[in-house]
């Protein structure tokens, strides 16, 4: 294979700049010629291997951080939200994207972040749903909702929490040796919540009454408390909660990524992922794990340079108030109250032990492939409560291939797709027959003498 040259005009510039010199005295040590340089700043030719070297000698520059790897990554970035509808449906061509990312890096990053900022306006808006039934004007985010919101905007992946999880783990040790080195006695008990940590007499104690991967995930949970405290508190401040009590609640959040990170470390959880093709009961039996648990733990895959599947995590009750959600892919949830009924995972209650499959497109002209499975959490005895829960996963159609639950499904027909939105408050169909309220930024008409789907029009 012909090794791929190296243009990195922009990292050359900058350690120009930073050393102070002209260009004609960084050719003079690089030794090359003043004309030979400025086609290397400005990308016309590449790094030669005289020049990488001189780098190195001259200047002590670690030659590694020249790798085209962030510029090969931008440009990955800018397709992806060059796939988003609100653009064009004329392509910009590749060639027109590497050059942007590498010979103006930054405004290529100002790109992506306005980009962001419209996603994330969207979600502002669906925050109005909250703000009308409240009294008063002022919209305060509550702490349980601040935390939502910083590990949706982290893509529900936290690089420094998971790594520390797969390092814990690769030792190989058992869940009882872990908890010998720390000094904690960890029993089983049946009274009492599902985990109570003594700090005084250094025991844990765990409810008879919970499943065994229940047992493993509270016991992984307690010790990212106990071993993990300064990791979890220095991600805590690079957050910068409003409150005690989001910081708080963000605290428990970590430990819980770090325990469902724990049981399924992310090199082994991903190779297991996509030999499988993502056969969540088989990747439940590898690992020991729930349904619901490697579920969520398929929405954290975004490593850099390792992700997985971009996929979207959503957990909704009987009354189909969301419980969770979570999201990699550009699919918005409803933040406050339902989803859209159209959606499959509310059917899952009627087909309990069964996956549904749904091919489904948001108004924005995105489509997805959804799998929904109803969850029972028994409470352990006869007269305990039952929790009953349905759970949604799914991604982008164009990921479809890598998904065993989609081998069968006609990708190809539009009409195979069902129109779901996010909330009937911020969705703009016009002909939904389960819309139940109107869309907030749409005038309404009423006609005395004429009943349609709705009992009124909307303005375009």
């Amino acid at each position: 294979m012909a090794q791929q040259k190296l243009y990195a005009g922009v990292k050359l510039r900058e350690l120009r700049t930073k050393a102070g010199l002209t260009q004609k005295l960084f050719a003079d040590r690089l030794g090359v010629s003043l004309s030979y340089l400025n086609q290397m700043e400005n990308n016309n030719r590449p790094l030669a291997t005289g020049v990488v070297l001189a780098l190195a000698s001259e200047f002590g520059y670690d030659v590694r951080e020249l790798s085209i790897g962030d510029s090969e990554r931008m440009v990955t970035d800018l397709r992806e939200v060059l796939a988003d509808p609100v653009f064009a449906k004329d392509s910009v061509p590749l060639a027109d994207l590497q050059l942007v990312s590498s010979n103006a890096p930054g405004l290529a990053k100002a790109f992506l972040d306005l980009h962001r900022s419209y996603r994330e306006a969207h979600d502002r808006l669906a925050s109005l749903d909250e703000a009308l039934g409240r009294d008063g004007s002022t919209l305060r985010v509550s702490p349980w909702e601040e935390v939502r919101d910083f590990f949706h905007y982290c893509d529900n992946y936290i690089d420094p929490v998971d790594r520390a999880a797969e390092g814990f783990v690769q030792a190989g040790k058992g869940l009882q040796e872990l908890f010998d080195e720390v000094g904690v006695q960890l029993r089983r008990t049946e009274d009492g919540p599902l985990r109570h940590y003594d700090p005084a007499s250094k025991t844990l104690s765990i409810s008879a009454r919970a499943s065994l991967p229940t047992f493993r995930f509270q016991a992984l949970f307690q010790l990212a408390l106990l071993t993990q405290d300064k990791l979890l508190d220095a991600t805590l401040d690079l957050a910068r909660f409003q409150s005690d009590e989001a910081r708080s609640i963000a605290k428990i959040g970590l430990a819980n990524y770090f325990a469902g990170a724990a049981l399924m470390p992310y090199s082994q959880f991903l190779e297991v992922a996509q030999t499988t093709r993502h056969d969540l009961e088989r990747i439940a039996a590898h690992f020991g794990a729930s349904i619901e648990q490697v579920a969520h733990r398929l929405s954290t895959m975004q490593r850099a340079g390792a992700k997985g599947v971009p996929f979207f995590f959503v957990r909704v009750d009987p009354a189909g108030t969301i419980t969770k959600r979570h999201s990699s892919t550009r699919l918005q949830f409803a933040r406050f109250g339902g989803a859209c009924p159209l959606w499959n995972v509310h059917r899952a209650f009627e087909t309990p032990g069964r996956f549904l499959r749904q091919l489904a497109e948001t108004p924005d002209g995105v489509r997805y492939i959804s799998l929904a499975r109803d969850v029972t959490k028994s409470g352990g005895a006869f007269d305990a409560p039952v929790r009953r829960y349905a759970i949604a996963l799914g991604c982008e159609v164009q990921h479809a291939d890598a998904l065993i639950y989609a081998d069968d499904l006609d990708l190809n027909t539009p009409q195979a797709f069902e129109p779901i939105g996010v909330s009937c408050r911020i969705c703009e169909r016009a002909n939904c027959h389960q819309r139940s309220v109107p869309p907030l930024e749409r005038r309404l008409r009423a006609d005395v003498n004429t009943r349609g789907t709705l009992p009124y029009t909307l303005d375009s």
